[in-house]
């Protein structure tokens, strides 16, 4: 077995997966990425490479459970071993409950929470063969906060949450350590992403949304690359949650005072809710 670390990223293509993939790299890992779009992967690839890592490259649909087992062996057979596996791929969503269509539904649930549920069932095997290493999900401040006019994104990322206490509890004998991530908003390529592949439109209020984050993440105050380093700082340390600095005092709010919490999310986000007939 090689002495060189493996991972494996979903949606490494670009944003956060390609800076994870990069950071790895940094740390001496090798590193499998995997994208639904083969171009963007390859690229992740040879920028790894350039810089004197190892790497591969696979076009996978988190959606294809029989894709996402047959990249984990090909990482595996590459490398020797495989090591960690990081579930980035997803897309976002706007929309209420009353006036997302159930197709959007569908699709990001499969990919955002199901997606992940693929990788990890693929990872694991693998990793209990290596005695150990660890499973990170990217899951979303959203999940925690909730805010209105997402909601199919909301519910997703509140269940990659649940789907990571829970795997926590199932493979702490294995060794196998999980990391779950919940940064808000920084500079991504997300919601293009989620245009292309959910195809949906929104509704008029949702898409006014859309705008609002898009200015959000304009203006974040940390970055890919950071969001990157926090989390495999936290798969070294056996750290559980990963928030970002900017968002801690948010986080003790909602745990702290949950009726105040909410009363200051939909102060903020009043204009964005679609009225009812007649209002």
């Amino acid at each position: 077995m090689s002495k060189q670390k493996a991972v494996v990223v979903t949606g490494a293509g670009s944003g956060l997966g390609r800076a994870l993939a990069l950071h790895y790299a940094h740390q001496g890992w090798s590193v499998a990425a995997l994208d639904i779009d083969r171009a963007a992967a390859e690229a992740t690839a040879q920028a790894v490479m350039a810089e004197g890592g190892d790497a591969i490259a696979e076009a996978v649909d988190v959606r294809d459970a029989q894709a996402v087992e047959a990249a984990a062996a090909a990482a595996a057979e590459r490398f020797g071993r495989l090591d960690a596996w990081v579930n980035n791929a997803g897309i976002a969503s706007s929309g209420t409950v009353a006036d997302a269509p159930m197709s959007q539904w569908q699709t990001v649930l499969d990919i955002d929470l199901l997606g992940v549920v693929r990788g990890a069932r693929a990872a694991i095997p693998w990793l209990r063969e290596a005695g150990g290493g660890h499973i990170t999900n990217v899951a979303s401040f959203a999940g925690i906060a909730n805010p209105p006019g997402m909601a199919s994104y909301n519910v997703a990322k509140a269940g990659v949450i649940s789907l990571s206490e829970t795997l926590r509890a199932e493979l702490a004998d294995d060794n196998i350590h999980v990391v779950v991530a919940c940064p808000s908003f920084f500079k991504t390529n997300l919601l293009a992403t989620s245009r292309t592949v959910a195809g949906e439109a929104a509704p008029e209020k949702p898409q006014a949304m859309e705008k609002i984050t898009e200015k959000l993440m304009a203006r974040s105050s940390f970055t890919a690359d950071d969001v990157a380093a926090a989390m495999y700082r936290a798969a070294e340390r056996g750290q559980f949650l990963v928030v970002m600095r900017p968002d801690l005092p948010r986080w003790a709010l909602k745990r702290a005072s949950p009726e105040l919490f909410f009363k200051m999310v939909r102060r903020a986000t009043r204009a964005f809710i679609q009225p009812r007939p007649g209002q």
